[in-house]
């Protein structure tokens, strides 16, 4: 039977282990349903193909958001479970994994960078023209 300040580190770990994967999902929400409406450098999505003009900086938002909605609930579900798994570890022991499984939420929270830009420069041209499809496919 585990101690109540072992219970509370626990919760108190839970809630520290929960905030990039709930921040994911908000922020994700909130960009993929509806971006910052001013191209800014202060908050949102920033590159520079993204900052270009406004189609560019919506059409980034909305793919960044879904991929960090997405990516957020799934790291809300495997944060949860392995916090589960954690219950019976010293506090020691929970202390640290819970460092390491932050720094490693952290992971997929910049990758969407990558597939944004790709997605970016599939769709628009260097100049932020959108690219004409032709029979389904981007040129």
């Amino acid at each position: 039977v585990w101690g109540a300040d072992f219970m509370s580190f626990w919760f108190y770990m839970l809630a520290m282990n929960l905030l990039v994967p709930l921040c994911m999902v908000g922020f994700g929400w909130k960009f993929s349903h509806n971006p910052p409406e001013n191209i800014n450098k202060r908050f949102g999505y920033r590159s520079s193909m993204s900052m270009l003009n406004r189609d560019t900086w919506a059409f980034a938002h909305r793919f960044c958001g879904r991929l960090w909605f997405w990516l957020g609930l799934l790291l809300l579900l495997c944060s949860g479970l392995f916090m589960f798994f954690m219950l019976g570890a010293d506090e020691q022991s929970l202390g640290r994994a819970s460092a390491i499984l932050c720094l490693c939420q952290l992971i997929p929270m910049a990758a969407v960078i990558i597939p944004t830009e790709i997605a970016l420069r599939r769709t628009f041209h260097p100049s932020g023209r959108r690219k004409k499809s032709v029979k389904g496919r981007l040129q």
